[in-house]
């Protein structure tokens, strides 16, 4: 197996399945802390901050990483508008929660309604009607549309819950305008996240359970992939894609680093 020099890896479903942990990630994550090799958590995630994703790794999952560690598609979408914004027009109208309003305040944005240069759609699940209202009118009136990830449903208890790519298209829907869409399995995130890592595209790896989103996002962004049959994704369901993953396995105790 090719030697990688840096790894980006999805969280649910690859590092633990819900609440109930993973016992080959905890393994994984350790050899990679023990080969000193560099390695992101590439999340779709917008309601948590990364110290958030930190203490559910540590308390519930045993694993122990730096919040340095965690990109979050809320800081994805941060560091894109950071980009794109100009020094007078980074007012910002919010659909979502804390990890993605404290991500744009980090950067600079005033969190407003009153004539925003952006609108920005992520999961909210105090979302009302009248937010939408807001978001909608501001994008008539010229202000940017970004939509923080296309995830249609989020895995709960409970069932498939509505994602933020459902809150996104309803305002797409009302707008019949388009989205810049920032998180997995669009480049955008990952685009970040190898500046943040340093390295080149030849040199990583997405690691995902997902083919729709972690691998798809890999593809898309023209880097190796590696599908563990952990999670969504089945061996039944790849076999009918005409663009494979890199590598598939059923354990990430079968992947060896290179210098194990």
């Amino acid at each position: 197996m090719k030697r990688y020099q840096g790894y980006f890896i999805d969280l649910d479903g690859t590092i633990y399945a819900g609440k109930k942990r993973i016992p080959a990630a905890k393994r994984f994550i350790e050899r990679l802390q023990k080969a000193e090799i560099p390695f992101l958590f590439v999340t779709n995630n917008t309601t948590k901050l990364p110290k958030d994703v930190v203490a559910n790794l540590a308390d519930n999952h045993d694993i122990h990483v730096q919040e340095s560690n965690v990109y979050t598609a809320g800081l994805a979408t941060a560091d894109f508008m950071n980009g794109d914004a100009d020094e007078d027009h980074r007012k910002a109208y919010v659909i979502g929660e804390a990890g993605l309003v404290d991500a744009l305040e980090a950067r600079g944005f005033e969190i407003t309604a009153d004539n925003p240069d952006y609108v920005v759609v992520g999961l909210d699940t105090a979302v009302t009607y009248e937010k939408f209202c807001v978001a909608t009118l501001a994008i008539q009136h010229g202000a940017k549309f970004i939509g923080t990830n296309p995830d249609t449903n989020i895995p709960n208890e409970r069932g498939m819950l509505p994602g933020a790519g459902s809150l996104v298209d309803l305002v797409r829907y009302a707008t019949q305008t388009n989205p810049v869409l920032i998180g997995k399995p669009k480049a955008i995130i990952l685009e970040n996240a190898l500046r943040i890592i340093g390295l080149q595209k030849d040199q990583v790896i997405m690691v995902g359970d997902n083919y729709m989103t972690d691998i798809s996002a890999g593809i898309n962004f023209g880097i190796d992939t590696l599908l563990v049959y952990t999670g969504v994704s089945t061996k039944q369901q790849i076999a009918t894609k005409t663009v494979k993953p890199t590598w598939e396995i059923d354990s990430l105790d079968e992947w060896q680093l290179g210098n194990d």
